[in-house]
């Protein structure tokens, strides 16, 4: 990135975590067909010791596969998207650069577990995916993504009917812990919900553009007791770093 060139000359950085299965891949491909007719987007994606989904995006032809960039962090997906973001932040400026101008770049981390979120250093806002066949208490967990992601999606509702899963009461969970943050139910079979991921998006791009977007960080964990379940007095309040 140019030395001149401000935070909101750039385009918009939007990092896309959650566990392993969620469909990270798959909204990604959903958003770049949506968007990629007015928006110039750029998508890079973190595999372990592949690049598995920076292929299916290609082969998803939802764009130039020269704008999908994969990333094989050697190590737990948690480094590369939120301690050691080198290797991430040089994909993106490489597109940034060989692409200039992008309005949205995706950034993709790799499977990882609820407790997985991004660096502000590397993304400006962040989106957290759990899904229903995961399981109707996830949202109820909790977790920093749940928490406190600028952006909760409850995935794949359309497959609620088949797991014995609520959506509506895990939206309600995940809402009575975010304090007001937004919370989409997705379906890529319900076009009332892609439309509303879609408008969240270009929301952000905006308040990105006009300077009122600073990243938040989602992490670390926020404070909470363990309860021993044999020993109820013994109770640990603590936070993890």
């Amino acid at each position: 990135m140019p030395e001149t060139m401000t935070k909101n000359d750039r385009g918009l950085r939007i990092g896309v975590c959650g566990p392993v299965g969620t469909g990270k891949s798959s909204l990604i491909a959903l958003l770049c067909r949506e968007l990629s007719a007015d928006l110039e987007i750029g998508v890079v994606t973190n595999d372990i010791y592949t690049d598995e989904d920076a292929r299916f995006l290609r082969s998803a032809g939802v764009l130039d596969p020269a704008r999908i960039r994969a990333v094989e962090t050697g190590a737990c997906p948690h480094t590369a998207i939120r301690d050691d973001v080198t290797a991430n932040l040089i994909a993106v400026e490489e597109l940034e650069d060989e692409f200039a101008p992008l309005d949205v770049v995706l950034v993709e981390s790799g499977g990882d577990n609820l407790t997985a979120t991004f660096s502000p250093a590397l993304v400006d806002t962040q989106i957290f995916l759990i899904d229903v066949a995961g399981g109707g208490d996830v949202a109820r967990k909790g977790g920093p993504g749940i928490e406190r992601a600028d952006l909760l999606v409850v995935n794949k509702t359309d497959l609620a009917p088949y797991v014995g899963v609520d959506p509506v009461a895990m939206v309600a969970d995940a809402g009575s812990v975010r304090e007001g943050r937004p919370v989409i139910a997705l379906s890529r079979t319900d076009p009332a919900s892609v439309v509303a991921l879609v408008e969240w998006v270009r929301s952000e791009l905006a308040r990105h553009r006009g300077g009122g977007l600073v990243p938040a960080d989602p992490g670390p964990m926020a404070p909470h007791f363990h309860a021993h379940e044999h020993d109820a007095e013994h109770v640990h309040d603590h936070q993890h770093a």
